[in-house]
């Protein structure tokens, strides 16, 4: 009997949903045996790429019946790869003289969703699946791709390292939060702003565009129906009300801080599969005991083992001795949204060293403490004021995670 052929194709949403699905399930994350985290779609194989400026999904199947055995999805975005002076500053340690840094922009391509189905792995279906989305990635003047995967997953790091020509770029950690049965009390001495996403783009694009990854289209992930809103906060005797973008960009008090959250509920759902009927009974307990006295304040544990939402934390940021303090508060009001939403979890994505980390609750046992980033460079470096290879650069404190490839 021949090999038989695998072809690798564009998905086709008409025919191919039933077959994505399958081997979405039989690729749930988790040991065998142990609880694992199974993520569904919403029905949509694509939706978590389509609010991103190019995008593409493949399939690998195999056979006469043309069976779905494994899939990719990829997108293309240009962001900052790093900084340079302007010219109208300039080097110097007079301190009449302010050293203006502008962001360099790279074009940027990001894999992500490789699936193959179990029973046909070590038949080369992975690496062909990247070998066409790359090629996608070129064809579409990308100059770096990059991927991330749980530091766990040997066989994916060892795909793309070993076979692909990727290296090991950052190491983030993702923050967990659960929503419990109760809200969490914000500080009296905090006062919290909700402002508008002009405002929000004009703050992101002057104090935060030189941070890696930051998204040149930032304002349409702002202006985005997913978006549910940015948040700054300040200590309460320094405004009594917004004072707008400009007069707080010239005049900002010493200590602030800013968030936005994404509305993940409506792209996808997730579930732990597994569990033991003790570990289920302990935290309907657990929620019971929150609903029944809320004063109490017990960290109660989200009903997970069924299909959950999660809203998402992006462009976290602040600056002054009390910044962490107010990305507490401003962690604070997010969970309270979530529990209004009937979130399960409130998730965040920043740089292993980000000083802000230690504002952001999070449970150690839900995170990932490092999520592993690797990098290629696909061609030249034809960024604007080229920073050399991006891919030996140092990282920087901060990273900006884009809420549509979390």
């Amino acid at each position: 009997m021949g090999k038989e052929v695998i072809v690798v194709r564009e998905f086709d949403k008409e025919r191919d949903c039933v077959g994505v699905e399958m081997v979405e399930r039989k690729c749930e994350v988790g040991p065998s045996g142990e609880m694992s985290l199974f993520t569904d779609l919403m029905g949509d194989p694509i939706c978590r790429i389509r609010h991103s400026p190019a995008f593409l999904m493949l399939v690998a199947e195999i056979g006469v019946e043309k069976e779905i055995v494994g899939l990719i999805r990829g997108c293309i975005k240009t962001v900052t790869c790093g900084k340079k002076v302007s010219r109208n500053g300039k080097k110097t340690s007079d301190s009449n003289v302010t050293v203006l840094h502008v962001p360099v922009y790279t074009k940027l391509a990001y894999t992500l969703g490789l699936r193959v189905s179990p029973s046909h792995r070590r038949m080369g279906i992975g690496l062909k699946l990247v070998s066409a989305i790359e090629t996608w990635f070129q064809e579409n003047g990308a100059e770096y791709s990059y991927m991330a995967t749980d530091k766990d997953n040997e066989a994916s790091i060892k795909l793309f390292t070993e076979k692909c020509g990727y290296v090991k770029f950052r190491n983030p950690s993702i923050l967990v939060q659960p929503i419990f049965a109760h809200r969490v009390k914000l500080p009296s001495r905090v006062t919290i702003f909700k402002i508008t996403p002009h405002d929000a783009e004009s703050l992101y694009r002057r104090r935060f565009s030189t941070v890696e990854f930051f998204p040149r289209d930032i304002d349409s992930i702002l202006n985005n129906k997913l978006n549910l809103g940015t948040f700054v906060a300040i200590p309460t005797d320094t405004y009594q009300t917004w004072p707008g973008s400009e007069r707080f960009l010239a005049e900002s008090p010493e200590s602030w801080a800013i968030l936005s959250i994404w509305n993940s509920k409506e792209v996808f759902r997730l579930e732990v599969r597994g569990g033991s009927r003790l570990k289920k009974g302990l935290a309907r307990t657990s929620r019971l005991v929150d609903k029944a006295f809320p004063w109490l304040r017990i960290p109660s544990v989200p009903e997970v083992f069924r299909p959950f939402g999660l809203h998402f934390l992006y462009g976290l940021g602040g600056e002054g001795p009390d910044s962490v303090r107010l990305t507490r508060a401003l962690c604070g009001l997010a969970h309270n949204s979530a529990k209004e939403s009937g979130c399960g979890v409130l998730a965040t994505e920043v740089a292993s060293c980000e000083p802000l980390r230690l504002g952001i609750p999070h449970w150690k046992r839900l995170s990932c403490a490092e999520d592993i980033w690797c990098v290629k460079r696909l061609g030249e470096d034809y960024s604007d004021g080229a920073v050399g290879d991006w891919t030996k650069s140092p990282p920087g404190l901060s990273v900006f995670v884009d809420p549509r490839e979390f």
